[in-house]
C-alpha cells in the first residue's frame, strides 16, 4: 500500500511541476503544445514498446513442448495472481535476469535469459516469475508510461524556453521580458526542473520494483524463494553485465548493467540489500 501511495504521490508532483512550468515559461499555449507532443510518442511506446523490447534484447517465442517446466511455472503464476496466462519468451544470454513487458493482463509476455534456467531452483524461478507477473498485473507498463509522458512534457517546454531565450525570450505577458525574476525562473525551469522530474520518474521505477517484489511474494506465499534468486542474479550481474539499451534497463528485475551507479537517486532499481531485507521481513511476518 505505502509503495503503491508513494508511486501516485510522485505521479501527482510531475503533474504540478508540468502545469506549473508550462504556465511559467509558455502559459497555456505552451503546455499544451509540449503536452501533445509527449502524447503522441509515448501513445506509440506504449503500444509497440513490447514489441521494441523483445527485439532489442533478441528474445524469441518458446514453446510448452521446448521448456514445458518454465511453461507450467508461468501458468502456475498466472492462475494465483488471476490473469491470463503471458506469453513466454527466451533471451539466449547467460547472464541470468527476466523482465515483463504487455500493455495489459491480456498482452503480458515474459521473457527469461538462458542463463536464470541453469542458475535457479524450480522455487526461486518461480519468484522471479512472480515478480514479473506482478508487474503485469499492477499494470507497471502504463504507470510507466504515464510518468514518462510527464517528464517528456516538462522536457520539451524546457528545450522551448531554451530556444525562446536564445531568440530574445520567451514569456507569458511583455511585461515580463526585462524581468530579472522571470529570466532567473525560467532558467531555473530549463536546468533544474527536468532533471527533478527524471529523478522523480526514477523514484517511481523503484517503487514499482518492491511493489513488484511484495505482490509476487504474495502471489507464491515464499518471500524467501524470491530474495534467494535476487541474491543470485545481483551478483551475476554484477560480474556479467548484460548488452543492454540503457533506455529497458529499468523494465529487468536486477539492473542488466553495471551497477556501480554513483547515487541511489539515479538508479532504476532499489539497492537489492533493501528488497532482500524487505522480503525477509515479510517471511518472518508469515506473508
Amino acid at each position: 500500500m505505502w509503495n503503491m501511495f508513494k508511486t501516485f504521490f510522485f505521479l501527482a508532483v510531475l503533474s504540478i511541476l508540468f502545469i506549473v512550468v508550462g504556465n511559467l515559461i509558455g502559459g497555456k499555449t505552451g503546455a499544451t503544445i509540449a503536452l501533445f507532443m509527449a502524447l503522441v510518442m509515448n501513445f506509440i511506446a506504449y503500444f509497440f514498446s513490447d514489441k521494441i523490447v523483445l527485439a532489442t534484447s533478441g528474445a524469441i517465442p518458446v514453446d510448452r513442448s521446448q521448456d514445458p517446466e518454465l511453461h507450467a511455472i508461468v501458468e502456475d503464476v498466472a492462475r494465483r495472481a488471476g490473469i491470463p496466462k503471458p506469453k513466454v519468451y527466451i533471451i539466449p544470454v547467460e547472464t541470468p535476469n527476466a523482465f515483463a513487458t504487455g500493455r495489459n493482463p491480456k498482452n503480458g509476455v515474459v521473457a527469461v535469459t538462458a542463463g536464470i534456467r541453469k542458475l535457479l531452483t524450480p522455487e526461486e524461478l518461480k519468484g522471479v516469475i512472480a515478480h514479473e507477473i506482478a508487474h503485469i498485473k499492477n499494470r507497471d507498463i502504463l504507470i510507466s508510461t504515464i510518468a514518462a509522458v510527464l517528464v517528456g512534457a516538462i522536457t520539451y517546454l524546457a528545450h522551448m524556453a531554451q530556444w525562446a531565450l536564445i531568440f530574445g525570450g520567451f514569456h507569458r505577458d511583455e511585461e515580463d521580458s526585462g524581468n530579472p525574476l522571470s529570466i532567473i525562473a525560467t532558467l531555473v525551469a530549463i536546468i533544474i526542473v527536468p532533471i527533478a522530474a527524471t529523478l522523480i520518474q526514477l523514484a517511481i521505477s523503484r517503487s514499482r520494483e518492491f511493489l513488484a517484489d511484495e505482490t509476487g511474494a504474495k502471489t507464491i506465499k515464499n518471500p524467501v524463494a524470491l530474495a534467494k534468486a535476487l541474491e543470485k542474479l545481483e551478483n551475476w550481474n554484477r560480474a556479467y553485465p548484460m548488452d543492454v539499451n540503457p533506455a529497458h534497463a529499468q523494465m529487468y528485475i536486477v539492473n542488466p548493467l553495471s551497477s556501480k551507479t554513483l547515487f541511489k537517486l539515479l538508479s532504476t532499481h532499489p539497492p537489492i540489500e533493501e528488497r532482500i531485507a524487505r522480503l525477509i521481513k515479510m517471511a518472518k511476518e508469515g506473508v
